[in-house]
């Protein structure tokens, strides 16, 4: 039986829009896993290929749910000398998305009643400021510590065996022994804060910091030491941090970061040798997008064995200043909106990376971008791909 022309017609103008599809994936190098979701494959990936150009640093971006991967992609260089793809399982340096999984960790101690929430952390480690503070105003930054740029508390990863971070710890706060504010006056970031956050874990458990996040959140999730941790196990598995050669941030480096971290210029991008936080609590972890995506499954699930229900929802309570005002911060996440859609998120930035992760619970959604460059807008590209999916 012969086939009508408009039939034809239709069948071609389907295929057309199929290789376009394609092709949008074959030139930006990528790999992508969607699942039986209704999710606008095509949208999501021409708004990601706009974002990695030919011989540009990667990106990886993940959806999930609380049962499964809804969108996986990667793409773009995880080596640009070498012409290396970035791949969905090579990992990078997340920064202070770390803290979530610092806060995650105070939480099941508190769960496990081995501390309280308004304990005064002298309790528990030596600091030079008020007596006053406790664990629950440094997880929501009330605690009126200074945050001093700490852009140059790095080592190289090379230098790593010999490093001791009790006293980069003690120089810090020798350098910086006075509060900006008094303790629940008023929100103010800090990263020491979640530095002596670690040191509460590690008082009470026994352990090291990584030793305890890695036995109580990476192993009950499966995740193996090359998919998450804190050093870098597998040189070819993680991909290199890069900053921009025509850049505002490039003229400023001999001011912000060591000249060790400095590497060669590869094509238009400078290569940020391999460093680590001399805290790790405040921003060490290195892990792939695919990885944070497992820590935010779990915290979408009913029976997480991260935390019970009950003590998961500090994660999500909005906290308060000591005079009742509100601020956007729970005790681990800073709190956004989105398209009226309140979602919790954490953004870590630093030498060669940037990257962001959120979760969205009323929805039973959550979403990763991670990247290996040092400037990029997580928050307004992660916006722009979220709300896709929050449109299917």
């Amino acid at each position: 039986m012969a086939c009508k022309p408009q039939a034809l017609l239709g069948s071609w103008v389907f295929m057309i829009k199929i290789f376009k599809v394609f092709l949008v994936f074959m030139i930006t190098n990528s790999t992508l896993l969607a699942g039986d979701n209704g999710v606008n494959v095509s949208k999501i990936a021409q708004l990601l290929a706009e974002l990695t150009a030919t011989n540009q640093p990667g990106i990886q971006y993940v959806v999930v749910n609380s049962d499964s991967v809804i969108f996986e992609y990667s793409a773009g260089q995880a080596d640009i000398k070498n012409k290396v793809a970035l791949s969905s399982g090579h990992t990078m340096a997340a920064f202070s998305m770390t803290k979530t999984l610092t806060a995650i960790g105070i939480l099941q101690l508190f769960e496990q009643h081995k501390i309280q929430l308004d304990d005064e952390i002298s309790l528990y480690v030596e600091h030079p400021y008020s007596v006053e503070i406790t664990i629950r105003q440094l997880l929501s930054h009330t605690s009126g510590l200074p945050d001093p740029l700490p852009l140059k508390w790095v080592h190289l990863a090379k230098q790593h065996n010999g490093f001791n971070e009790k006293k980069a710890l003690e120089k810090v706060l020798l350098e910086n022994p006075k509060a900006s504010s008094l303790p629940g006056e008023k929100y103010q970031y800090s990263n020491i804060g979640y530095w002596l956050l670690g040191g509460v874990i590690e008082k009470v458990s026994g352990l090291s910091y990584s030793q305890y996040i890695r036995k109580n959140i990476f192993e009950p999730l499966h995740l193996s030491k090359h998919e998450i941790g804190f050093s870098i196990v597998q040189d070819n598995n993680h991909a290199k941090g890069y900053l921009k050669k025509y850049s505002f941030m490039n003229l400023l480096k001999p001011f912000l970061i060591e000249p060790t971290t400095w590497a060669d210029y590869e094509e238009n991008w400078l290569h940020i040798n391999n460093v680590y936080l001399n805290g790790p609590a405040f921003g060490g972890a290195i892990g792939s997008a695919s990885a944070f995506s497992r820590i935010l499954q779990s915290l979408l699930s009913e029976q997480s064995v991260l935390l019970s229900a009950k003590t998961k929802q500090h994660l999500y309570a909005q906290q308060q200043d000591h005079s009742g005002n509100s601020i956007d911060m729970t005790l681990g996440w800073h709190i956004g909106e989105l398209n009226d859609n309140k979602y919790y998120f954490k953004e870590g930035g630093g030498a060669g990376f940037h990257a962001e992760m959120r979760i969205y619970p009323e929805m039973n959604l959550a979403t990763v971008l991670m990247v290996n460059r040092t400037s990029f807008n997580t928050n307004k590209y992660l916006s722009k791909l979220d709300l896709v999916v929050m449109r299917q």
